[in-house]
């Protein structure tokens, strides 16, 4: 697949500072955007002597931290009423965003407290909208930025990490290149396919029972 390669070549030659931290941004916010294909290829340029990996790492927890702050803030604004409103509107559930899943996130705040914005950015599904209920919930700041940093820096550092060893490995992945891009094509096409499902699939209505 010449032209996966191709797109592939592209991303690893524009990877820098500025793309990691906007990147990031969107990944924390409310567009789905996996932080596993922003970090590890940045922390393999680091391995390869092109970017700082200090660098990296600040930048890349900034935008985390970014990306949870706008959650937070809109959260704050339009409160509850409006954002279980928009949780049941198409237009989100193609971001994968559904009343379900802000349900889940604020049962996970009301269990775990302001600790939760730590714990849950290592928490699939709920990485993504756990700022929301910190929000909803009027969360003072500072801890809400304190864990938050905590929690985006130890996610990133493990990233890191995991990008840095795919270097030490690559001449296993310059191997199985082609079959790495293949499994690479497969899950973007499934990942495209589930946001269109989400949003294309009926809403419940509120109340209404599964």
């Amino acid at each position: 697949m010449p032209w996966v390669t191709g797109i592939l070549t592209w991303y690893m030659n524009h990877i820098n500072y500025g793309s990691v931290f906007l990147l990031m941004l969107i990944e924390s916010s409310f567009i789905p955007f996996p932080s596993e294909v922003v970090v590890p290829p940045a922390a393999y340029l680091v391995a390869q002597g092109k970017l700082n990996g200090m660098a990296v790492m600040a930048v890349s927890t900034l935008g985390a931290l970014g990306g949870a702050l706008i959650n937070y803030i809109l959260a704050v604004i339009i409160g509850r009423p409006v954002l279980y409103a928009l949780a049941d509107t198409r237009w989100l559930h193609f971001l994968l965003i559904t009343r379900e899943n802000v349900e889940k996130a604020e049962k996970f705040f009301v269990k775990y407290g302001n600790l939760s914005t730590f714990i849950g950015r290592f928490v699939p599904a709920i990485r993504q909208l756990i700022s929301v209920p910190a929000g909803l919930s009027r969360m003072p700041l500072l801890p809400f930025l304190f864990y938050t940093t905590l929690g985006a820096g130890l996610w990133n550092l493990i990233l890191f990490i995991l990008g840095y060893w795919f270097y030490q490995q690559k001449a296993f992945f310059e191997r199985y290149y082609h079959l790495i891009t293949y499994a690479i094509v497969i899950l973007v096409g499934l990942f495209v396919v589930w946001m269109v499902y989400n949003g294309l699939k009926p809403t419940k209505k509120q109340g209404e029972k599964p």
